[in-house]
C-alpha cells in the first residue's frame, strides 16, 4: 500500500489509530491472550480488569459513569442498533424514524415489517437536512413503539435535534433509540442531556478504536430481550441467560484485543479534549465546504442545520460520475474517499442524488489542513479538464 495517500473515509473508518491504540491491540494478543470472566488465573483476570476499565472509561466519556453496566459491549454499530431494535419490538407495534437513516436501522425494520411483526412510518427531512418536528408528530399512533434517529447524517454530516426527539418521546411514553455511530468521538455526546432510551456506537469510527467493537447504552428500566444468548462465565449452572446488566446482553468471548484499542482510542480523546478535536474537525471542515464552494460546476450538499454539523462533505461535480471521480482522485492525486449511496438511499433521495450518489470526503483530527488545499487543486484541475 501506498504511504503518501490522503485518506478522506473516515466516516467509514478513522485512519490512522493513535499508536496506542495498535500497541495495545498487539500487547494483548502476543502476553494476555485470555477470556475475561472464564478462569481464575492471572491473565483472565488482567484481561477482566481491562474490560471493566474500557467500560467505565466509555461510561464516563458518554455522560453515564455512575451506571457503566449500562453499557454493553457488541461487535459495531449495526450490531448495537439490531440488539435495540429486535430486542424492544414486538408484534404490532410501530416505529418511526427519518430519510436520513443508514441500512443499519432500515435493513432490520424493513425485515420486520415485510414478516408482518410491525408497522414503519418514515419521516422526510428537508433536502438540507433540517427536522421539523411537527412531521415526527404528525406520524405518532397509538400503538407507536419506537422513534429512531441518526444523531449526523453520514451523507451530509447535518446534526439533527436528537434532544428535541428525545424530549417529543418521553413526553408521549415512547422509547427513543439513537444512532451516534458518526458523532461519539467527533462532537460531544452527552448522554444524560440527550437522554434517549437506547443509543448505538462503534469503535472504529471516531472513538478511534479498532473494527470490531460497539457499544450499546440501556437506559435503566427499558425491558429489551437478548440478541445472543451462551456463556458468560456467570451463573453457569442455569440454562438461561444471567439477568444482571451487563452479561444480560453480552454472551460468548468478547474481542478484548480490539476492546484493550478502544481503551486507549478512549484515552486518546480524553487526553487531546472532545473540545479540541471538535474545533479541529469543524475548522478543516469549514475550509472545504468553502474552497469546494467557490468551483465552478461544483455542488456541495448543506449540511447547515442550527444543530451543527460533523466532518462530513458531499458534492458533485456536472459532467462526470460520482463513482468515476472517486477512481480518478485516487489513481491522479492519491486521494482516498467513498462515492456511491454510503449506505443510506433515503438520504440520497433527501438531497436530491439518488440514484448516482455523491463524492464524499469526511475528514478526522489526524487530517491536515495541506490535505485540503492539496483536494480542491485536485478538484480544480479536474474541472478544468472536463468538456
Amino acid at each position: 500500500m501506498q504511504e503518501n495517500m490522503i485518506y478522506f473515509d473516515n466516516a467509514a473508518t478513522s485512519w490512522p489509530k493513535p499508536e496506542h491504540v495498535y500497541k495495545a491491540a498487539e500487547n494483548y494478543l502476543r502476553s494476555i491472550c485470555a477470556n475475561p470472566g472464564r478462569s481464575g488465573h492471572t491473565r483472565t483476570i488482567f484481561a477482566e480488569r481491562l474490560l471493566y476499565e474500557t467500560r467505565e472509561r466509555a461510561a464516563s466519556f458518554l455522560g453515564v459513569g455512575e451506571k457503566p453496566e449500562r453499557i454493553i459491549f457488541t461487535l459495531n454499530a449495526t450490531d448495537s442498533l439490531n440488539m435495540a431494535i429486535k430486542g424492544v419490538l414486538e408484534p404490532g407495534d410501530h416505529v418511526i424514524y427519518t430519510s436520513m437513516e443508514h441500512n443499519s436501522v432500515l435493513r432490520p425494520l424493513g425485515s420486520l415489517k415485510r414478516n408482518g411483526v410491525i408497522t414503519t412510518t418514515m419521516v422526510w427531512c428537508e433536502p438540507s437536512g433540517c427536522l421539523d418536528l411537527q412531521r415526527i408528530k404528525n406520524a405518532l399512533r397509538p400503538h407507536t413503539k419506537l422513534i429512531i434517529c441518526t444523531h449526523a447524517s453520514n451523507v451530509t454530516g447535518a446534526v439533527l435535534p436528537v434532544e428535541e426527539i428525545s424530549r417529543l418521546a418521553r413526553e408521549n411514553g415512547i422509547l427513543f433509540l439513537l444512532d451516534a455511530a458518526q458523532t461519539a468521538g467527533s462532537i460531544p455526546v452527552d448522554l444524560q442531556k440527550i437522554k434517549p432510551h437506547l443509543a448505538a456506537f462503534t469503535g472504529h469510527k471516531s472513538l478511534l478504536g479498532p473494527p470490531g467493537v460497539g457499544l450499546l447504552y440501556v437506559h435503566d428500566g427499558v425491558k429489551i430481550k437478548p440478541w445472543r444468548e451462551g456463556g458468560t462465565g456467570s451463573n453457569s449452572e442455569k440454562d438461561r441467560q444471567p439477568e444482571l446488566m451487563p452479561e444480560y446482553l453480552e454472551a460468548g468471548t468478547m474481542n478484548t484485543p480490539g476492546l484493550a484499542g478502544l481503551n486507549e482510542g478512549l484515552k486518546f480523546i480524553e487526553k487531546t479534549s472532545i473540545s479540541s478535536i471538535t474545533e479541529y474537525e469543524q475548522s478543516l471542515t469549514a475550509k472545504l465546504r468553502g474552497g469546494l464552494g467557490e468551483i465552478r460546476r461544483v455542488k456541495v450538499f448543506d449540511a447547515g442545520t442550527k444543530q451543527g454539523s460533523v466532518g462530513v462533505v458531499s458534492f458533485t461535480i456536472e459532467g462526470i460520475d460520482s463513482g468515476e471521480l472517486g477512481f480518478v482522485l485516487e489513481q491522479s492525486f492519491g486521494i482516498l474517499c467513498r462515492t456511491g449511496l454510503h449506505c443510506a438511499p433515503y438520504a440520497h433521495q433527501t438531497i436530491g442524488t439518488f440514484p448516482q450518489g455523491t463524492v464524499r470526503f469526511s475528514l478526522g483530527y489526524f487530517n491536515k489542513e495541506k490535505e485540503i488545499k492539496h483536494a480542491l487543486e485536485a478538484i480544480k484541475k479536474i474541472v478544468s479538464s472536463l468538456p
